[in-house]
C-alpha cells in the first residue's frame, strides 16, 4: 500500500503544535551554526517534548547516530 503523504501532513505534520516544534528545531540548528547538509544534529539535553528549551546550555552538537539512539528519554 502506498503511503499517503498528503494525509499524513494534514493530520500530523501540519498541525499547529507540530509546526511550532519544527520551528524550534530549526532555530536550534541556526543557534548551533549547523548548515544544510551537515551530517551532525542538535541534541536537546532535555527534550522539547519534556519541557526542554533552546537555551544554549540545553543544546549540544552530536552525530546523527548518537542522537537518534538516545530518543526522547
Amino acid at each position: 500500500m502506498a503511503r499517503n503523504y498528503r494525509k499524513e501532513y494534514d493530520e500530523y505534520h501540519g498541525t499547529k503544535e507540530q509546526r511550532k516544534n519544527r520551528s524550534k528545531r530549526n532555530k536550534a540548528r541556526r543557534r548551533m551554526n549547523l548548515k544544510d547538509g551537515d551530517p551532525r544534529e542538535v541534541d536537546h539535553l532535555r527534550p522539547l517534548s519534556k519541557g526542554g528549551s533552546n537555551h544554549k546550555s540545553n543544546l549540544s552538537v552530536t552525530t546523527r547516530r548518537s542522537n537518534r539512539r538516545k530518543g526522547s528519554r
